[in-house]
């Protein structure tokens, strides 16, 4: 094995040392010579697993998708300039999704900066509004930088979020030596252990006395909450659990189809099913009719269950319990009460209800969007992971059936379509489950880049589900048909994606009908020599109908 070679620049040295010393093992690297010492530590030290990922805005989605997957931080290495500010867009989905994100951006020397020097901009807090920390060091070793860059990497962890470490470094850049230098200082921080957790006899009691509790579950981590837990909330009837996809929580009796259950309520019901409590827990909710709804029609308490950040979703936040979701219910069940009659009785019957025109709207409906998303949801391999796109994509995830046993991931922190590829290229390297990703044109296109990557697993599926545009905008009010509408919100075009998977060395082919689609899907899932890539061609302009149409049929 080669010997480990280390940066001469001090400062460098320091940074390779404390982020081993810390255990922050996997390192995305852009191309650059300002970050060369960097590059050189990290690559050449056998304690790393390094990547190296061209484009910056792609190397830090897929950094983002590896430490989604593995829980633990993953460092983003870039050179200085404009290189960083192409970091941004997951930086900001990192920190809306609590995913520890370590940025490590060279920089120039401080009077470099503002002077008219190549590559250089003011690179010092530039994340500001969406980072955890920044750490900004100076050009020579000291105690400062030492706490600095320890205190940032034990923010990410504990904080569950993004942070920036930005290094000024002076030439010559490419020296090195065989021995580590420098003796950091170290120091530890204290992490602010939960005590306990122990709710209140009010709470307890508001609890006991309402007759009209609903749970809504956003974005979660499979396994986020026991089974016996999940069973004894099932078992009440004055409890209604709304799940989504994302939430990766599952049982027979909740609503895991949210839109398809409110979309048609009349206003009896509507005021039927609005909660005395309303508790909520895990990230981002994707339905806008649940958020509707609930702003609408308002709790009289809502809670939040978190350890870090509660956010004031449906205007009428009450309570942020700062404690993880299954602490919360262990405690609450020690005196929960359990009603067998009352407000889930009646949800059930409506569950029944929508699932028999679903099943029969489905069967009727010609080929669509829709039509290809509930055939590949229901063939999708059992104990795989799911990636879904943004926007159109995950809606109609929300409204199909899946195996409980597929994990379903998804960026909803920001809702963005940028890095949606990126991420699940690096979530299947951070994982050891086969890993599907679904995704819309628009996004897939826009993500492209995402393709030139040494590391994709070759059981790594791609579907892409091209309907020529930007399908959801067809679905959102004041859709008109006209040229400004096809050109600036859809963006209509006649892209297909077969010589960027070739280029890629994917394997590719394209289908346009649903016997085609039923009869080559198992096919495209089962080989796994190389990464493939299957586009499904879909109408551009009945989509939106059969949608609509849909929910009208519901009623």
């Amino acid at each position: 094995m080669p010997k480990n070679k280390y940066p001469k620049i001090p400062l460098a040295q320091t940074i390779i040392a404390i982020c081993k010393a810390k255990g922050l093992k996997h390192i995305v690297i852009s191309p650059g010579s300002r970050n060369a010492p960097l590059t050189i530590g990290f690559a050449s030290n056998s304690f790393f697993k390094c990547y190296s990922i061209a484009d910056e805005r792609c190397a830090a989605f897929f950094a983002l998708g590896i430490a989604q997957q593995l829980n633990e931080p993953v460092a983003v290495v870039c050179t200085s300039g404009s290189a960083v500010l192409n970091y941004y867009p997951a930086v900001a989905e990192a920190f809306y999704s609590q995913i520890p994100l370590v940025v490590i951006s060279a920089d120039r020397p401080h009077d470099k900066i503002d002077i008219g020097d190549g590559q250089t901009i003011r690179q010092e807090n530039v994340f500001s509004n969406h980072i955890i920390n920044s750490a900004n060091l100076t050009e020579r070793i000291s105690e400062e930088n030492d706490i600095a860059i320890q205190y940032a990497l034990h923010l990410a962890v504990s904080q569950k979020g993004p942070v920036h470490i930005n290094v000024p470094f002076e030439e010559p850049l490419y020296d090195t030596i065989d021995e580590i230098l420098v003796d950091p200082k170290w120091t530890s921080f204290e992490t602010k252990v939960q005590s306990n957790f122990v709710l209140s006899d009010a709470y307890i009691n508001r609890w006991n006395s309402s007759k009209k509790k609903l749970i809504v579950v956003g974005e979660s981590k499979p396994n986020s909450i026991e089974e016996s837990i999940i069973d004894f909330l099932a078992k009440d009837n004055s409890i209604i659990i709304m799940t989504e996809k994302t939430s990766n929580l599952n049982h027979t009796s909740f609503v895991n189809h949210i839109d398809t259950i409110i979309t048609p309520f009349s206003e009896e019901e509507f005021v039927f099913f609005q909660p005395d409590i309303l508790l909520t827990f895990g990230g981002m909710v994707v339905s806008k009719r649940i958020k509707a709804f609930l702003r609408k029609y308002k709790p009289n308490e809502h809670w939040h269950v978190d350890e870090l950040r509660a956010y004031d979703t449906y205007g009428s936040l009450t309570k942020h319990f700062q404690t993880n979701i299954q602490a919360f219910f262990k405690e609450l069940m020690i005196s929960c009460l359990s009603y067998e009659e009352g407000y889930n009785l009646k949800m059930q019957e409506i569950i029944q209800l929508r699932k028999n025109k679903t099943s029969t709207y489905l069967e009727t409906i010609p080929y669509s969007d829709f039509k290809v998303f509930d055939v590949i949801t229901k063939n999708l391999p059992k104990n795989s992971q799911l990636q879904i796109s943004n926007s159109s994509a995950v809606r109609y995830l929300q409204l199909v059936e899946i195996d409980k046993s597929i994990s379903v991931f998804c960026n909803r922190g920001t809702s963005g379509i940028d890095g949606s590829t990126s991420t699940s290229i690096g979530a299947a390297v951070g994982s050891d489950k086969q890993t599907v990703f679904i995704t819309g044109d628009i996004s897939f296109f826009y993500d492209s880049n995402a393709l030139w990557n040494n590391y994709v697993p070759k059981n790594f599926k791609i579907i892409l589900i091209n309907n020529g545009g930007g399908g959801i905008f067809r679905i959102l009010p004041g859709h008109s048909e006209n040229e400004v509408f096809n050109t600036y919100f859809e963006t209509s075009h006649n892209l297909n994606a077969k010589y960027l998977a070739e280029m890629f060395g994917f394997t590719y082919r394209k289908i346009s009908d649903i016997v085609k689609l039923e009869n080559s899907l198992s096919v495209f899932l089962a080989s796994n020599d190389k990464p493939s890539l299957l586009e499904i061609q879909t109408p551009e302009k009945l989509n939106d109908k059969i949608l609509l149409d849909y929910f009208k049929n519901l009623k």
